[in-house]
C-alpha cells in the first residue's frame, strides 16, 4: 500500500531517518554537549574538517544551527511526504444577473481551494463551502495531472464535502490520519494548500488554541473541538490538511478571523475526530444525520449568572429558546420568558438552565454539542438535568435526527 506520496518501503525509510533527527534533536537540547556526527567512507578526514569547523564557531551558534537544520529537514519531509496527497480544487459556478455589469460578462464564477486525497477508492475531502453550488469541478495534483471530479457527499454542519475522482489506485495516496483529542497547545502545526492560487504552498506554525466553536460556512449550527493555529492560511487554503510533526493529518482548514481577508495569524481547521466520523457516512450516504436536541442556547458565567439569580461562579447552559415540536419542547424543556437589564446589558431570563446530560456535567453550551455529537444518534434516550426557578429536575428527552437548514 502507498500512503503520503511514496510507496511504503521508502517511507519506512523516511520515517525511521526522521525519527532519528527528532532524537537527536532532543539530545541536543538534553545535551549541550552533545554533537551530530554520521559515519561516511572517509571518516576521518571529515571529521578532522568537521572538528576544524566547530572550533572556528562559538558553541552556541553550533547547536543552533544543528536545531535548525534538524527542523529543516523535519518540515522538508513533512512536504516531500504529502505532496502527492494535495490536490487544487478548481470551481465554476454559476453566478447570478446581479452580478453582470454588461451584456459581455460572463455569467460564470471561478472559485477555487484545496484538499487531499482520503483513500484509494478516489475519494477527496475538502470544505462544503469551497464547491458548494459548484457547476464544474476539476483536481489538480502536484505531479500535473488533471482530472474531473463530482460531489458525492457534503455536510454544510461541519463544513466538510467529499468528492469522487477516477484514476487508478496506484497513482492515488492518502493522508495517514491522526488525532485531535489528544492535540496540546504548542505542538507544530504544519499547512499544505493553495493560497490566492499559488498552487501547493506550505505554511508551519504551533497549535496556538483548542476547544474554539465556529459555524460552518453556510450553515447555522456549532462545529464544536476547533483547532486553532497560527500557521498563516489564506483564501485557497480552505479544505486543505493540518499536518502534525509526523505528517499525519489532524485538521482541515476551514476560517480565518481576519479583518484583511488574509491571514492575521488566527486560523481554525475542523478536528479530524470528527472528520474520522463524519466522512463515512458521506461517502455511503451522501449526509450524515446528527442527533438533534432542539435548543438555542448560551453557556451561563458571570454577570449572566448574576441576572438569573444565581451564584455568579455558576456554570451550565441556559436554553434561550425551544424550537416548535421539537426533541426539547415535547419533554417539558422550557426556553427564556424575559430579559433582564443588568449594567446597561439585555440578558435573557425564566429558561431552563441544562446542567448535565446523562449525568456528564454541562458546564458550558459546547459540552453538551459535543456529548450529542460524539456520544449519541437520533433516537436516543437522554436524562437531561436542569435548574428551574431554583428546583432541580430530570427530564427524558428522545433526540430526533437534526433538522437540515438549506443554505
Amino acid at each position: 500500500m502507498k500512503v503520503n506520496g511514496t510507496p511504503e518501503p521508502v517511507r519506512r525509510f523516511l520515517n525511521s531517518k526522521m525519527g532519528f533527527i527528532l532524537v537527536a534533536l532532543i539530545t541536543i537540547l538534553a545535551n549541550p554537549s552533545c554533537t551530530l556526527e554520521a559515519e561516511t567512507p572517509d571518516s576521518t578526514s571529515q571529521t578532522t574538517s568537521a572538528a576544524s569547523e566547530s572550533a572556528s564557531l562559538d558553541p552556541g551558534t553550533n547547536r543552533q544551527q544543528q536545531i535548525v537544520a534538524a527542523q529543516e529537514t523535519v518540515l522538508a519531509t513533512i512536504y516531500r511526504n504529502s505532496l502527492a496527497s494535495v490536490v487544487h480544487i478548481q470551481v465554476t459556478r454559476r453566478g447570478s444577473s446581479s452580478t453582470m455589469q454588461t451584456p459581455y460578462d460572463s455569467p460564470l464564477r471561478l472559485g477555487s481551494g484545496s484538499g487531499f486525497v482520503w483513500d484509494q477508492q478516489g475519494h477527496i475531502v475538502t470544505n462544503y463551502h469551497v464547491v458548494a453550488e459548484a457547476r464544474d469541478i476539476s483536481i489538480q495534483f502536484a505531479d500535473g495531472t488533471d482530472v474531473v471530479a463530482e460531489v458525492i457527499g457534503g455536510d454544510p454542519d461541519s463544513d466538510l464535502a467529499v468528492l469522487r475522482v477516477s484514476m487508478p489506485e496506484d497513482r492515488l495516496y492518502p493522508l495517514q490520519l491522526g488525532t485531535s483529542e489528544t492535540l496540546r497547545v504548542g505542538q507544530l502545526a504544519v499547512a499544505i494548500g493553495n493560497p490566492f492560487g499559488q498552487e501547493f504552498t506550505m505554511n508551519s506554525g504551533i497549535v496556538s488554541g483548542l476547544g474554539r466553536s465556529i459555524r460552518g460556512g453556510t450553515s447555522p449550527y456549532t462545529i464544536p473541538k476547533v483547532i486553532q493555529t497560527d500557521a498563516p492560511i489564506n483564501p485557497g487554503d480552505s479544505g486543505g490538511p493540518l499536518l502534525d510533526r509526523t505528517g499525519r493529518v489532524i485538521g482541515i482548514n476551514t476560517q480565518i478571523i481576519t479583518r484583511s481577508g488574509a491571514s492575521s495569524g488566527i486560523g481554525l481547521s475542523i478536528p479530524v475526530d470528527l472528520v474520522k466520523r463524519i466522512v463515512p457516512s458521506l461517502i455511503t450516504d451522501g449526509v450524515y444525520t446528527y442527533p438533534w436536541l432542539g435548543v438555542s442556547g448560551v453557556s451561563v458565567r458571570g454577570q449572566l449568572a448574576e441576572a438569573l439569580g444565581l451564584p455568579r461562579d455558576t456554570r451550565g447552559t441556559l436554553i434561550i429558546e425551544t424550537i416548535p415540536d421539537g426533541p426539547a419542547q415535547l419533554a417539558g424543556l422550557q426556553g427564556a420568558s424575559g430579559v433582564k437589564r443588568l449594567q446597561d446589558i439585555d440578558y435573557p431570563v425564566g429558561g431552563d438552565l441544562i446542567t448535565a446530560i446523562n449525568g456528564v456535567p454541562v458546564n458550558q453550551i459546547e459540552d453538551l454539542i459535543v456529548y450529542l455529537i460524539e456520544e449519541t444518534v437520533p433516537g436516543d434516550s437522554v436524562t437531561v438535568s436542569i435548574t428551574r426557578e431554583n428546583e432541580s429536575l430530570d427530564l427524558q428527552v428522545l433526540l430526533q435526527p437534526r433538522q437540515r437548514v438549506v443554505p
